[in-house]
């Protein structure tokens, strides 16, 4: 019975190790790496190029993300929005740090926001994961920039 329970814990411990995904895999299908880089640097990139792109940054958890927001158009207002109410689209940019290297793993997160920026009224709605791969162009972009930046 003994060297049943000890199998068993065994086979849990090899299948949990099976199911673990590392960093430098991890995020959503438009994630990206930054090689040998800093969450400043990151940060900087981030906020010039989507800034390029008419996004606005709406808040920070440095170094763990960062936000930036943009009003919806013609087809998500009509998609999304309703009378006096405003849509925007929210972007959250993660960056996570892969153990033992200065590369961080950047994965984003798309929202829309029913009244965004009006305390107590704001509505955040979790967009599919396919909406991230649309920001693929801006992160390639912030790799560029970003990558070499090399640790604080």
């Amino acid at each position: 019975m003994k060297s049943l329970s000890l199998l068993s814990l065994a086979l849990c411990v090899f299948l949990g190790g099976c199911l673990t995904t590392p960093v430098s895999k991890s995020g959503n299908p438009g994630s990206m790496t930054v090689a040998n880089s800093n969450p400043s640097a990151i940060i900087s990139a981030a906020q010039t190029v989507f800034a390029g792109s008419g996004y606005t940054p709406s808040g920070s958890n440095f170094p763990q993300s960062v936000s930036f927001d943009k009003p919806a158009g013609a087809f998500g207002k009509i998609m999304y929005g309703s009378y006096g109410v405003t849509t925007t689209v929210r972007v959250k940019l993660s960056l996570i740090q892969i153990p033992g290297t200065n590369n961080y793993r950047l994965s984003t997160r798309v929202s829309r926001v029913s009244d965004a920026g009006e305390a107590g009224f704001e509505d955040d709605q979790r967009m599919l994961g396919v909406w991230s791969g649309e920001f693929k162009p801006l992160l390639r972009q912030i790799v560029t920039q970003a990558s070499g930046a090399g640790p604080y």
